[in-house]
Formats: C-alpha cells, structure tokens, sequence
C-alpha cells in the first residue's frame, strides 16, 4: 500500500498529470478512426517522448492505451464501425441501440463499463502483478488450445436464427483466417506474395461492417425516404443501471484473466461475454436488436483484459497485443528490461505507472460521460454525408495497417461480401469470430503437437485443458437436453390442428 501511495505522489505531479490527460485525448480521439488504434498512436509518438522522462512517457502510452479501448467502442455503437477488432462485438447491440434512438444510453453504459472495470482490473493488477509471473509461464499451448477451442465452441450459440446460415458465415469466416503462409506453404494466396501474412483482422472488421453497411444503405437511399436518427435522453434510466451493474461485473471477471494469458487478447473475453449475457438475459427478444446488456458485458471484458494485460508485460516482460510490444519498445528505450525483477527495481517507475491507470480511468469517464449527449449527435448528419465520411476513414483505417493500396483492394471485395450477407440474411458475428479464433486455434494446435512431436495425448496432458473439456462436455449434454426438452414441449401436428380449432 505504501508503494501504490508513493506511485500517486509521482503519477499527481503536474507534469504527469498534463501527460495523463494528453493520453487519454489522444486515445479516445484515434478511437474512434477506424482501423488507426492505440498501437500506431504509440508507435508514432514514441520517437516524441524520448527526450521525456520514463515514468511520464509511460503514463501518457498508458492513458492512449485506456483511451483507444473507449474511443473503439464509440463508432462501434454509432456507426456500426469498429474503431479497434476488440470492439466488434460492441457494434452488434449497441448500433441497434443507435437506430432505435438510445446512442447516448449505449455510450454512457459503455463508458461507465469501462471505468468499473477498468478500475477492478487495475486493483487486480496492483494485487497481482508482483506474484503472477509463477503462474502464467506454467500454462502452455495445450491449455491455450483448449480454450480456445471452447471459445470456437461457444459460437453456436450466435449463429443466429437459421444455423445453416450460421454456420455458412462461421466457415466464410475460418477460410479467410486459413489466407497466408503460416505453416510454411501458401493456403488461399492465390499467387499474391501480399496475401502471405493473411488479412488483418482490422480490415476484416473494417470492410464488413463500415463498407457493407455504407453499400447497404447506398442501394437503399432511393427507396427509403432520408430519416434523421433521434439521439435519445442523455442518461440511463434506472432500468439501464439495473440491467448494466451485473454485465459490468461479468465482464470485467472474463476480461481480465484472458488479459494476463499470453495467448489472450480483448476479442476472446468480448465474446465470450456477450453469449454469456444472452444466456442470461431477462430480454432475450432485445438481443439483435439493441439489449443494452450485450453493450456493457462486452465494453466491460474490453476494458478490464486491458488491464490484465500489463500483468505478463510488467511481470515476465512479455507483450500479447500489438500495443503492449510497443510500450515494451518504450520502456526498452529507457535501458530498462520488465521482468520478474523488474518491480523491485523499478519501483517508482512501475507504481507511478500502476497509480496512472487510476487516473487514467477517471478522466475517461470525466471526460466522456458527459460527451455522450454530443457524441451521439453525429447521428443526426444526413446519411449521404455520414457514409461518406465512414468510407473515408475506413480507408484511411485500412490503409494504416500496412501502407499498402492492396490493402483497399481487400477492403472493397471485403466490403461486397458484407453487402452480399446483409442481402442473404447471413450474420456478421460468426464470420468475425471465425476469422479471429480460427488462426489461434491452429497455432496453439500446430505448437502443441510440436512440443510432443505429435502426440496427441499432449492435448489433455495439463490439467486446465482438462478443465476446459469437461466444461464444453457438460455444456454439450445440456445443449442436447434443452433441445430434446424444447422439442417434446412442441406441440405435434395433431395438437397444432387441435389448438388451430
């Protein structure tokens, strides 16, 4: 506790504080640009901050951090863009939320969310990090397999209505992820040296959301009248609140651990909390259509696997999402090496750090709550206008990752396959999925066999892969007794014909 007290001494000085905030302006504000993100924030700003001090250039990557999280979900929930591929799931009920006239109860959940979240994952974090080094290296690739695998099993519980459509945008979504060279020969390249490293998720995400849903509206203008979105009251009710607190708490327990894991990421948890809240829900004929819990679950899981992710970064000095690699850049920089030691020796430096994400927090939502009301005021810029500044900085989103014009190519037969299964019905969320869990599954599997030179018993050697299967076999057997329950409840055709009389 002493420590964490003198890490606010350092982190409350004016000059921090003034980094702190530069941090989270920034976050949020590139946020929100699709397909930009933290990472290349921090990765551009990095040569800037080398005549700064350590503790207040880590501070400020920290607060863009923090802050790219919130600002992804902010276009995710107005303009069905995804600013950050954690952010997907966001998109699904929180733009429904958009259309129906309650963006600003979407953003305030979102940002509310991420505060308790954000805040518990750093409490844990504060508890954990100096301890967690033991336990995350004793994991190896056939636990991360298992999990893995579960959370591919979970997807069919969001295949949507007809599961034969489902499952066509499940393996759409697993062929894209199968595009490169990752096991040494070219899968789906098609001879384009380009397609080697396969296709960011970021321009995925990008294309079928932003394009197709920008090429939808456009085959519709002429049909439709033109219509003016309402923004909504500018506070939750206390209906919001009460059906927000428990998705808020769930969220934040799956996003965290998958945080710390050094396979683990915001995507998986995000995931995994919203079929969690749809299995939970109160509601279930709101999800699809704007169910405010499948906003605050995700939002939450987001923002606390942020958090989680310092965990490995500060305790064994490994990164797992691409803006972690480069705040480890950063702290390199500086002749400083994170590791198990790294605490010790660093301790102004590291509970400085801890004490901003506190800081961090609060002016997220200091900042953005009260933005809610005018963020969802872009709402109310007439379609042609708004989608065609989407497609400008989904461009230019896509065109960041890489540099690369081929990458707009991608973007334009990405954004005709999402305007192909918006006109077929098929559902996005499987596709994104597939394309997400689909490559993880295959190199956990590939490092596994790898380590025990192809055996299979390797699979269920650990004990918490063990964990996992018996979780998705009880999981399986109660799926296939609600489903023989639900069809004896269904009346026959001689009932049918006797309630039709």
């Amino acid at each position: 506790m002493d420590l964490l007290l003198e890490g606010f001494a350092t982190a409350l000085t004016p000059t921090n504080l003034l980094f702190a905030v530069i941090g989270v302006l920034l976050g949020t504000a590139v946020g929100v640009l699709p397909g930009i993100g933290p990472a290349m924030t921090v990765a551009l700003l990095l040569p800037v901050t080398y005549s700064v001090e350590p503790s207040s250039a880590l501070i400020m990557f920290a607060g863009i951090y923090y802050g790219g999280m919130y600002g992804g979900s902010t276009t995710s929930i107005l303009l069905n863009t995804p600013g950050e591929s954690s952010s997907v799931v966001t998109a699904l009920e929180g733009n429904k939320m958009a259309k129906k006239g309650r963006a600003a109860q979407a953003l305030a959940t979102a940002a509310i969310g991420s505060f308790v979240a954000g805040t518990i994952g750093t409490v844990l974090l504060v508890i954990l990090a100096p301890n967690i080094a033991d336990l995350v290296v004793k994991l190896g690739a056939p636990s991360y397999f298992a999990i893995m695998l579960l959370a591919l099993f979970a997807v069919t519980a969001v295949l949507g209505t007809s599961k034969l459509r489902g499952f066509i945008a499940l393996f759409l979504g697993l062929s894209i992820g199968l595009i490169g060279t990752t096991t040494g020969q070219a899968r789906l390249t098609f001879g384009e040296a380009k397609l080697a490293d396969g296709i960011d998720i970021v321009v995925v995400a990008v294309a079928i959301f932003a394009i197709g849903e920008a090429l939808w509206v456009a085959a519709h203008l002429r049909r439709k009248p033109l219509d003016i979105i309402p923004v909504g009251q500018p506070w939750m009710s206390r209906s919001d609140w009460g059906r927000s607190w428990k998705p808020w708490l769930r969220g934040t327990a799956f996003g965290f651990p998958f945080g710390a894991l050094p396979a683990g990421g915001a995507e998986v948890p995000t995931f995994l909390s919203y079929i969690t809240e749809r299995r939970l829900t109160k509601h279930p004929e709101e999800f699809g259509n704007g169910a405010i819990e499948g906003v605050a679950g995700p939002e939450a899981a987001n923002n606390a696997s942020a958090a989680g992710t310092l965990v490995p970064l500060l305790a064994i000095g490994l990164p797992t999402t691409a803006t972690a690699a480069v705040i480890l850049v950063a702290i390199q920089s500086y002749g400083l090496q994170p590791g198990p030691q790294f605490l010790d020796s660093n301790p102004e430096l590291v509970w400085g750090l801890l004490a901003s994400l506190f800081i961090a927090n609060t002016l997220l939502l200091v900042i953005n709550l009260p933005l809610a009301p005018v963020w969802a005021k872009l709402l109310q810029i007439p379609r042609p206008y708004l989608y065609a500044g989407i497609l400008f900085f989904a461009s230019l989103g896509a065109f960041s990752v890489n540099f690369d014009a081929f990458d707009l190519a991608l973007l334009g037969v990405l954004g005709l396959l999402g305007l192909a299964m918006r006109r077929f019905g098929l559902p996005v969320l499987p596709l994104i999925i597939g394309v997400i869990l689909g490559p993880r599954v295959e190199n956990q599997l590939a490092e596994a066999l790898a380590i025990s030179q192809g055996d299979v018993s390797t699979l269920w050697s650990e004990p918490v892969a063990v964990v996992v299967y018996v979780v998705m076999a009880l999981l399986l057997v109660g799926t296939i007794v609600a489903g023989r329950r639900a069809g004896a409840a269904a009346p026959g055709p001689e009932k049918k014909e006797e309630v039709s009389a």
